[in-house]
């Protein structure tokens, strides 16, 4: 493949909305998908399964498959899915769509981490021997494949990451996505894109997403 990545094989554990969105622009890029689910039996009718260009396992097992695993989970579910990929997660990359979502007394969103720790970093200290980046969280998870597959290469996408590989990875999945990657720099650095953040959940262009920085 022409993009910039060594494998051309993903993982995406988690098969709901944001599973479901990436795996099909992924898809439309010549990936090849292995879903990781709870329950691989009730993955039929998932991007990909029927023509053959994805495959759906356990979360460990997709964990095993590729060299990039994206986690797409509730963030509840990290109780129960960290403990699933760890043991096949080391000098792995690991891209984290996922959200600690909560609302304040007021109503408003916030990240359940509070302010002391991003989403990204809390990520990194769960999988301490992985290189984890931190991407699609920013863009609500019903836009997301309709603006990457009819908009392609008009919206931007925030992305963090401490490790240079890492960085790369989450820059060309972002591409291959449709979306214009916007570097926040660190995984500490990436509040904006966390719930309760500025840029949470929101769209930009590239240049009004800048200004919001």
């Amino acid at each position: 493949m022409s993009n910039g990545i060594k494998n051309d094989r993903i993982s995406i554990i988690g098969t709901g909305s944001i599973g479901k969105a990436l795996g099909t622009l992924l898809l439309k890029k010549g990936y090849e998908i292995v879903y990781g689910s709870r329950n691989p039996a009730n993955g039929h009718n998932l991007p990909g399964i029927e023509h053959n260009q994805a495959t759906v396992k356990t979360i460990g097992e997709a964990a095993a498959a590729s060299d990039i695993i994206i986690i797409a989970v509730p963030y509840p579910a990290l109780e129960d899915t960290i403990p699933a990929i760890a043991p096949w997660a080391a000098s792995k990359v690991i891209v984290d769509a996922t959200n600690p979502f909560a609302l304040s007394a007021e109503g408003r969103i916030i990240s359940a981490l509070g302010t002391e720790e991003t989403a990204g970093s809390r990520m990194a200290s769960l999988l301490p021997d992985s290189h984890v980046a931190r991407a699609f969280t920013h863009v609500a998870h019903e836009l997301l494949l309709n603006r990457g597959m009819s908009e392609s290469g008009f919206w931007a996408m925030a992305i963090a990451a401490d490790n240079p590989e890492a960085k790369q990875v989450a820059v060309q999945l972002v591409k291959d996505s449709g979306f214009v990657p916007v570097d926040l720099g660190t995984l500490a650095e990436s509040f904006p894109l966390d719930p309760g953040g500025r840029l949470f959940p929101h769209m930009f262009t590239e240049g009004d997403l800048r200004a919001n920085l």
